[in-house]
């Protein structure tokens, strides 16, 4: 679906006969410049070359118009979009569960799991479930959430404060950023 998006900025780039600009600035097919000229000039000067008259900055006054291959323009522009796709890094959103009177050692064991979490760079959403007779006791989960967040804290951070919703209760934590 991202291609779609890098394919149809490229298609909003004008070429040849779609440039509506009465004069342009016209950089030629070695990078040099050869001056504002009208476009229907600069379209002639593109065909001598066998190459097509790309607007490479609308926006600039007059436009700024390049003579070069437009398939190998499209080619560098889709491969550039796929370069600063590898590079980012996707942070999922791990979810930990626990019930208000869950055992010691099962809270050390998803404490383990946060942490492991945390280091991979992944979030970790905490969620105390309550039941019943377990709402009128919040203290009880508020009391968890700042157990498991006291046991990561030099990893991770709070991005949101406990907070209960319905029947639950939960608090987002983040990797630390690093403050340089």
């Amino acid at each position: 679906m991202k291609e779609g998006v890098i394919s149809k900025k490229v298609e909003k780039t004008r070429v040849n006969e779609a440039i509506r600009a009465k004069e342009v600035l016209v950089i030629g097919p070695d990078g040099e410049k050869l001056g504002a000229m009208p476009t229907l000039k600069a379209l002639q000067l593109a065909k001598e070359h066998g190459l097509d008259l790309v607007e490479v900055a609308p926006n600039a006054n007059p436009p700024v118009c390049r003579i070069m291959d437009y398939g190998k323009y499209k080619y560098q522009q889709q491969k550039k979009a796929q370069e600063a796709k590898k590079k980012q890094k996707v942070i999922e959103v791990k979810e930990i569960k626990l019930r208000p009177r869950t055992d010691e050692h099962d809270i050390n064991v998803r404490i383990k799991q946060a942490r492991r979490f945390l280091e991979k760079g992944n979030k970790v959403k905490v969620v105390i479930m309550f039941r019943g007779r377990e709402q009128a006791h919040l203290e009880l989960g508020y009391a968890q959430l700042d157990k498991i967040y006291k046991a990561v804290e030099d990893i991770g951070e709070i991005e949101r404060k406990p907070k209960k919703e319905g029947r639950d209760m939960f608090m987002i934590l983040a990797p630390k950023r690093d403050k340089k």
